[in-house]
């Protein structure tokens, strides 16, 4: 599966610069944090961060993102330093993209296909790498046209127009019935896994869920006995892992363990990975964990709990703070859930409560099931 943009992972990593807007009213700490966390995910994809820059603007410019001055700045440094990219935090336009790429002459990318480019990095199975491919095709439907600007440059080129179009059609015909053949694809196996599940039933589900990197799948690797794969990287879960338990629960209880979730995570990743999230949504419990060593930790859980609410759903939740060990001084904040603990999947300082509460939640009803996506 090929990436929309290829950071080089060898001896050389790939020089880029960072920039972000604070808009209007809004905190230039919040926008700050958010440029920080696109520095985490440029290093996740294999990038070397050189600068961080953040402009106050009451708007994004409509042409080219940033204001004229900022835009010489990133010229000369670009020209300066040898940049090979620069990555902007928010969506671009295809048309803000084709601007900014004719005047720094590099290569330019959003938060949404820098987190496109990381799932691909990521997927393993057929299904992750279908889901991704997928999402990659839908955020490139509309960019399609800056294949051909070399066409719309030869001005009085004899033929230069009419062929442009013509393959620029054919193009947009063929991702159109890739991505059709895709969506396909994955409505089968969807079904597929419905049919798994209804063997399930009558089993109590809980799913994992929260921010990525917050533990997750370290902590289901605890209590569950498994070995998922756990590092200390953004996305590191894409397809979802179960695991059937019996003892010491009163009845079978399947654990799931999610993708985890960011803020300004790609619309079409949250659509090509619905029967994915389909877990969550089915859960009779779900288990949001949470990185209490953040201090931005009360801004996930809101942006987890939007996403829940976006793809349905309801189920009962129990708040779990990991990460003890890290800030061992935590106390929980008072929140409306089902459960609110606090923990170190790693250390295993306060495992045997959160075991003790899954025993008596797993003794209660079974959801009945719903209609999902």
């Amino acid at each position: 599966m090929k990436k929309l943009h290829e950071i080089d992972n060898g001896r050389r990593k790939e020089k880029t610069l960072l920039v972000g807007l604070s808009l209007g009213k809004k905190a230039k700490a919040n926008a700050g944090e958010l440029l920080d966390e696109l520095a985490e995910l440029a290093r996740t994809a294999g990038a070397r961060v050189i600068d961080q820059i953040l402009q106050s603007r009451k708007a994004p410019h409509p042409a080219t993102y940033v204001g004229s001055g900022l835009l010489d700045q990133l010229k000369e440094r670009v020209a300066s330093e040898e940049i090979d990219s620069v990555i902007f935090d928010d969506p671009l336009s295809p048309a803000q993209q084709r601007n900014l790429e004719d005047a720094l002459q590099v290569k330019v990318l959003d938060r949404s296909r820098l987190i496109l480019d990381i799932f691909a990095a990521q997927a393993r199975t057929s299904e992750a790498m279908a889901q991704v491919e997928l999402a990659q095709l839908q955020y490139l439907l509309p960019r399609l046209t800056r294949a051909w600007t070399h066409l719309s440059r030869q001005h009085g080129a004899i033929g230069a127009r009419g062929p442009g179009e013509t393959q620029l059609e054919v193009d947009r015909r063929k991702v159109r019935e890739k991505i059709a053949h895709l969506k396909h694809r994955l409505e089968k196996i969807s079904q597929q896994r419905g049919l798994r599940r209804k063997g399930r039933d009558n089993l109590f589900k809980i799913a994992f869920v929260g921010y990525t990197n917050v533990g997750k799948s370290t902590l289901f690797n605890r209590l569950t006995n498994s070995k998922v794969a756990v590092q200390d990287k953004l996305f590191m879960t894409l397809d979802p892992t179960s695991r059937i338990m019996s003892t010491p629960y009163p009845r079978r209880v399947i654990f799931t363990d999610t993708v985890g979730f960011i803020r300004k995570l790609p619309h079409e990743l949250v659509e090509s990975f619905k029967s994915t999230l389909e877990e969550a949504v089915l859960a009779d419990l779900l288990i949001h964990v949470v990185d209490c060593s953040d201090e931005s930790f009360s801004e996930k859980i809101e942006q987890t709990e939007k996403l829940l609410g976006e793809i349905g759903a309801t189920a009962p939740v129990a708040f779990v703070f990991n990460k003890l060990d890290l800030n061992p001084e935590f106390t929980a904040p008072p929140l409306q859930a089902e459960a609110v603990l606090t923990l170190s999947a790693t250390g295993g300082q306060g495992l045997g409560k959160l075991r003790e509460y899954l025993i008596e939640a797993s003794g209660g009803k079974v959801r009945q099931p719903q209609q999902t996506f």
